[in-house]
């Protein structure tokens, strides 16, 4: 399964890096820097004319540099990953909503009839039948059928569902680095502007602030933006595992429910 949907999964990844990319810097060339521009050229002229004058803070100067720019892309492309993580999670789900074996309520599963069961499941169609349920129910069927022994049978439903959730957390990692990265690019943004406030010093002495209160703003700015980001991506993120996480305890309930409960050994 996971070898199947690697290399379009790694191809969706990076399609989306590249989108994100080039719809994110699209706007920020034809909206986002020009109306900065326009807030601070408006500014410095009301300044100009009125000392007394108070700057109001703009979203379009809080979010004009780069490292919010960067910081906007990785935030869709983790938006992108998970979009299609969830996806998956979705169509996985449906599947609980079908009776895959049709056993009637009342009638026992014996060893010999793992065959007949099987064959519904073997008979879905590949994206199907390498979701998770099929899986369990298979794998739960055949060791049924070698071992004749109903706590093998749940053990191996068990160890395919925990497994599986191994899995979905380990595929995670990429936007669990995306949300590292993230408020460390702000703080890039922090760095640079305290350092360009630092090469500016002298004319603060000389009692020239505007220089060294734009790299500031730079500084602020940037960290302000980044962690906003980060707190929202590790909301949707949480979100996505707990529906991964019930997928997979969904799973081994149906798997109590329509097979091992009826399973018997004479």
């Amino acid at each position: 399964m996971v070898k199947k949907q690697f290399p379009f999964e790694f191809t969706y990844q990076v399609f989306a890096l590249i989108v994100a990319i080039i719809i994110v810097h699209a706007i920020y060339v034809a909206v986002v820097r020009p109306n900065a521009e326009a807030v601070l050229t408006y500014q410095a002229e009301m300044m100009a004319q009125d000392s007394d004058y108070v700057a109001d803070r703009s979203v379009w100067v809080l979010i004009r540099d780069f490292e919010q720019e960067s910081c906007f892309i990785l935030l869709f492309w983790a938006m992108a990953i998970m979009a299609y993580k969830a996806v998956l999670a979705v169509r996985e789900r449906a599947l609980l909503q079908q009776d895959l074996l049709h056993i009637t309520e009342g009638v026992s599963v014996l060893p010999e009839d793992t065959r007949e069961l099987s064959r519904p499941l073997q008979a879905l169609p590949d994206k199907d039948r390498e979701s998770l349920l099929p899986r369990a129910l298979l794998t739960a069927l055949h060791r049924f059928r070698s071992t004749r022994n109903i706590q093998d049978t749940s053990d191996a439903v068990r160890s395919v569902c925990e497994g599986e959730s191994e899995r979905l957390d380990s595929e995670l990692s990429m936007v669990r680095y995306i949300a590292w990265a993230i408020p460390s690019v702000g703080f890039i943004g922090t760095v640079r502007g305290i350092g360009e406030a630092l090469g500016q010093a002298h004319k603060a002495v000389e009692g020239d602030i505007a220089g060294v209160t734009a790299s500031l703003g730079v500084a602020f700015n940037s960290t302000f933006i980044a962690l906003i980001l980060s707190i929202v991506l590790m909301f949707l993120l949480h979100q996505l595992q707990l529906q991964q996480e019930r997928l997979v305890l969904n799973t081994q309930d149906y798997c109590d429910e329509h097979l091992l409960r009826h399973l018997q050994v004479r």
